[in-house]
Order: structure tokens, then C-alpha cells, then sequence
């Protein structure tokens, strides 16, 4: 039997090459004789970089940018060929901000990092957008870029409030002739009840007041620069990221489909009997750019059976079926929660073997 197992990251625990591993080490040890493949899988958050890296090989580019709060952090890009690879969260992800003051944190560091690449010599940089802690529209890597405007554009999206001229001419010459794509894991505007601000606000640290605010100041933001392009789908990505790399012209593709595509993973999925996947919570927002919704589908277009094995499975057997997936197995429910977060990597090994019993010829 083979069976290719294709998981996301678990957030705060295991990467999502680390998990692939785990899930092959559990399932080898209940199944030895079977063929495991892996394909670690990112929707363009954290581990974007390397889970690319690991199938696409390339070389790293170290590079020190500005994180989400003005220190400096340590990034990577990676440059296969003339294309380059920006993981927007390793410069203003929410690992860095602890998931507070959302409205005081800036998208600079990306900026910096897309110019790295640029002067790296590339002439398509892939920036790939999740796991922000940041809601500034992304005025921060404009600002890196040399945009210029009525307000300061470096400091965060709560000092966005009164801007009305900006000028982009310097960072759009900047970016002539290079291909510019985002990569999102989320299809949301920038503005409204369904923007950045209100709906991913709440994991940055913004209470209604500052939800409200900050939306208002967003609204400020689209006026004075695109308005027609902060209502396009993920405009609102990375808290507003996605936006600033449309107004230079990017083109916004899915970043499941995208690292989906650079793995093979189509092909890959045909020639195999079992597809597995997972992530750290699987529940309703795993339906839309999320890796298990994404990896099902691809199954499912394969005609495999596609499970996934997650840190909690919070949807129910319809809901779960809803979403593509034959089955899914719990690793709290399993192992229970402290040997989940105490040694996430053997616990998962362990689940994956106990599904081995079940899936394995």
C-alpha cells in the first residue's frame, strides 16, 4: 500500500515538515511494509518557506528585517531560479506579537524582504500571506518600497487615521518588469464586516472598539490610494498585506493551490492508495484556503480516500464529509492534552500508527 501523507503545520507545535515526519514514523512502525511519501504542505503562512524548499530545493537568502515591532529578526528568502519566495510571517507573524497590539505593528519587514529579493536578482517574488500579527493595510511594505504619504506609513495601522494623498510612483518604478504574486490563504476585502479588521482583529489583540477603528482607518486608506481594489478577494489577507501587493499590480492566487501545484501534489496523489493530512484545530475555517480542505480536493479529483489528523477535530461526521475528508482522529482525544503539547511529535507518531490499524491493507 502507499500512502502520501501531505499535512499543515500544528501551530505552536510542530512544523509541518516535523508533522509529515511524525505521521510517517507512527505509520511505518504499525505498517512497515507500506510506502509513505511525504509532501508537507503550506497555505502560504508560516513554514511557506520551507515546506517549498523542501520540495523545490533553491537556495536560502538570510536576511535581517524589521519584525512586526521594529526590531530586527532574522528572515529567509527562498530563490529558485529567477523566482523568489517571501513568507510575510517570518518578519510580522503572530509567534512575534503574541497575538496583541495588532493596531500598533508594522508590515515593513515584508517590504524589506521583497526588496532583498529584487536585488537579488529576481524577476517573480511569490509572497506568501497568513499568520500576521500585523492590520495595516500594508502600508508598512509600501513603506519600505519608498511610498510617501500625508501620514506616516511605518508605524501601524492606528496612525493610518486622516491620510488622504498618497504617492506609490516610487514603489510601483521599483517593481517594474518584476512579477508580483500573493499568495493567501484567506479571500477576504480589506474593509467591511467581513475585512481584516473585523474578521481576524480578535487574534491580534483588537477589541470591538479597536476592531471598528481600525476599519475606519482602513476604509481611509483604500479611499486615498485603490478603493475598487480593497473589495477584492484577499485584499483583506495578512491584514491588509494582500492589498498593497495588488495595488502594485500582484496577482492574488490561493497559496494552497500554489504550493499544491509546486509539489506535484496531483500527481503525486494518483499514484497512491491513501492521502493524508492534518493540522493543528480542524474545524470550519479549515474549509476555505485552508491545507486540509485543500489536500481533500485534491484527493478527492485523484479518487482516493483523503483522512486528516489533527490537534482537535471540532466538526462533527457531516460537517467532516462536508469538508472532503472520509475520516478524522483527534490527537487530544487520543493521547489527551498534556502529552498532545508536552511531546506533540511522539503523540502524533502514536495516533498515526492507531489510524494505520484502520487504513492500512
Amino acid at each position: 500500500m502507499r500512502v502520501l501523507v501531505a499535512p499543515d503545520k500544528f501551530a505552536g507545535t510542530l512544523t509541518a515538515v516535523e508533522a509529515a515526519e511524525a505521521i510517517a514514523a507512527g505509520w511505518r512502525r504499525q505498517a512497515p511494509d507500506d510506502e509513505v511519501l511525504l509532501a508537507p504542505m503550506s497555505d502560504g503562512g508560516p513554514g511557506f518557506v520551507d515546506v517549498l524548499h523542501a520540495s523545490l530545493g533553491g537556495d536560502l537568502l538570510a536576511v535581517i528585517a524589521q519584525s512586526a515591532q521594529g526590531h530586527d529578526v532574522p528572515t529567509t528568502i527562498l530563490l529558485v531560479g529567477e523566482t523568489a519566495y517571501v513568507e510575510s510571517a517570518q518578519a510580522c507573524g503572530l509567534h512575534l506579537t503574541k497575538g496583541e497590539g495588532g493596531e500598533f505593528h508594522t508590515t515593513v519587514g515584508v517590504g524589506q524582504m521583497v526588496l532583498e529579493a529584487i536585488n537579488a536578482g529576481a524577476t517573480k517574488v511569490v509572497v506568501g500571506l497568513g499568520g500576521s500579527g500585523t492590520n495595516d493595510g500594508g502600508a508598512g511594505l509600501l513603506a519600505a518600497l519608498g511610498a510617501d504619504a500625508d501620514v506616516s506609513l511605518d508605524v501601524g495601522g492606528i496612525f493610518l487615521d486622516g491620510v488622504s494623498r498618497v504617492d506609490l510612483s516610487i514603489p510601483r518604478a521599483y517593481v517594474d518588469g518584476v512579477e508580483l504574486v500573493a499568495a493567501t490563504d484567506v479571500d477576504n476585502p480589506l474593509t467591511g464586516l467581513f475585512g481584516a479588521s473585523k474578521t481576524f482583529g480578535p487574534q491580534k489583540g483588537l477589541d470591538e472598539e479597536s476592531q471598528v477603528l481600525l476599519d475606519g482607518f482602513l476604509e481611509q486608506w483604500a479611499a486615498a490610494t485603490d478603493r475598487r481594489l480593497a473589495l477584492e478577494a484577499g485584499a483583506g489577507a495578512a491584514g491588509g498585506l494582500g492589498f498593497a501587493l495588488l495595488l502594485l499590480g500582484a496577482q492574488r492566487v490561493s497559496g494552497i493551490e500554489l504550493v499544491a501545484e509546486a509539489v506535484g501534489l496531483a500527481e503525486r496523489a494518483r499514484e497512491v492508495d491513501l492521502v493524508i493530512t492534518g493540522e493543528g484545530a480542524f474545524d470550519f475555517s479549515s474549509r476555505a484556503g485552508k491545507v486540509p480542505a485543500g489536500v481533500a480536493a485534491v484527493a478527492s479529483a485523484a479518487l482516493r480516500p483523503c483522512v486528516a489528523l489533527a490537534g482537535q477535530v471540532l466538526v462533527g461526521s457531516r460537517e467532516m464529509r462536508a469538508l472532503g475528508m472520509d475520516a478524522a482522529y483527534s490527537l487530544v482525544d487520543a493521547v489527551g492534552e498534556e502529552r498532545a503539547f508536552r511531546d506533540p511529535e511522539g503523540a502524533l507518531a502514536e495516533l498515526a500508527a492507531r489510524v494505520a490499524r484502520t487504513w492500512s491493507a
